[in-house]
């Protein structure tokens, strides 16, 4: 799902796109926390159409959290929303204590996300640009968490559905019904043997979807090939390489609060980074500087971006929605706040509302 963002990538606009992945992003809405809890699924006993309890989530969360990082496979992922498809080629091993992953779009530009754990490169190679990142907290299919949360219990409702198959795999369904109005409800599908993610649906109040993820066709238990990642990330001869800076930080060091805490959220993470990661280094000067925080509510994430008000780059206050993800953008004094996540309005409202500049 968080992967749809990336899909449609532009090195030209980085800041746009790494709304994009955070949304997967998006992080995503996170994608991995669906398959994690997936995963389990396939390990744990359960009758279907009876509720799991609360400590049960909590040991499926933990199986699928280090299944998730430990499976080898190859498929093809295909995101339908707002009536549009996108599909990328994902390969993922597991080697010892090493993980490797490799996505590549199978629309519109030419990319590919190759990733030797936290180390990710972005490669373009029409326009022969390579982007380095250090990530902590990893927002691209499959992996969008790090860790299991404790309290997914506490907002969602979980239940077992009736058996089903998918892309050629008898799979588990697991429904997730969220206990208030500040997230969106999923049905998942799991392989039965490996947990695997198969497909997920977002839905909305009403149960209606909003968007669905799935493979189309799916290797599951395929040979460990960690040379289909190394090898291009070492090709950089005639590439323009971007490091760009990321800064670890504080919302109140850099004199922000959140008034309250919003719906269940916590926060995985704080940094200070350049507006647009592939700018020349001269331009990456303190006015073209962001703050960037992620939250989570152990299934979904919500990124909040502030950076200083530039009348030229951003447009009137509005909503944007796409799919399962809505955008808030809107003006505070003299900064520009973004509020981004496969949530529904109410929430982003939330998290703007609470955003506050310490006096």
């Amino acid at each position: 799902m968080r992967l749809s963002k990336f899909l449609s990538g532009d090195p030209l606009n980085s800041h746009a796109a790494d709304r994009r992945r955070s949304r997967v992003v998006s992080a995503g809405s996170g994608l991995i926390v669906l398959l994690m809890l997936l995963m389990a699924v396939g390990q744990a006993v359960a009758v279907p159409g009876v509720a799991v309890e609360p400590q049960e989530v909590r040991e499926w969360l933990t199986r699928i959290h280090n299944a998730a990082n430990q499976r080898n496979f190859q498929g093809t992922f295909v995101i339908s929303s707002s009536g549009a498809m996108t599909s990328a080629r994902i390969s993922h091993f597991y080697d010892g204590t090493d993980q490797f992953e490799r996505i590549e779009p199978l629309d519109g530009q030419a990319r590919q996300v190759l990733r030797h754990n936290g180390m990710v490169h972005t490669v373009w190679p029409f326009d022969k640009v390579t982007l380095i990142e250090q990530r902590d907290v990893l927002n691209s299919f499959p992996s969008l968490l790090q860790d299991a949360d404790d309290h997914v219990a506490d907002f969602y409702d979980v239940s077992l559905q009736p058996a089903e198959r998918v892309a050629g795999h008898d799979a588990n369904v697991l429904m997730l019904k969220p206990r208030d109005e500040f997230r969106y409800g999923y049905r998942l599908w799991t392989d039965k043997q490996s947990g695997l993610l198969l497909r997920a649906e977002i839905l909305n109040a009403l149960g209606e979807t909003l968007e669905t993820s799935a493979f189309s066709d799916v290797h599951i238990g395929v040979r460990s090939q960690p040379d289909m990642v190394l090898l291009p990330m070492r090709k950089l001869a005639g590439y323009r390489v971007v490091k760009p800076q990321l800064t670890p930080t504080r919302l109140e060091a850099e004199g922000w609060k959140l008034r309250k805490t919003v719906a269940g959220f916590r926060q995985l993470s704080c940094i200070r980074r350049p507006f647009d990661m592939l700018a020349p280094a001269d331009r990456k000067s303190a006015a073209n500087q962001l703050i960037q925080a992620v939250f989570s509510d152990g299934i979904t994430n919500v990124s909040l971006f502030i950076e200083p008000y530039n009348e030229d780059r951003h447009p009137r206050p509005r909503i944007t929605v796409v799919g399962a993800t809505q955008t808030l953008m809107s003006r505070q004094g003299d900064f520009w706040i973004t509020v981004v996540g496969d949530v529904p309005r109410v929430t982003l409202r939330a998290f703007y509302e609470a955003v506050d500049r310490n006096k």
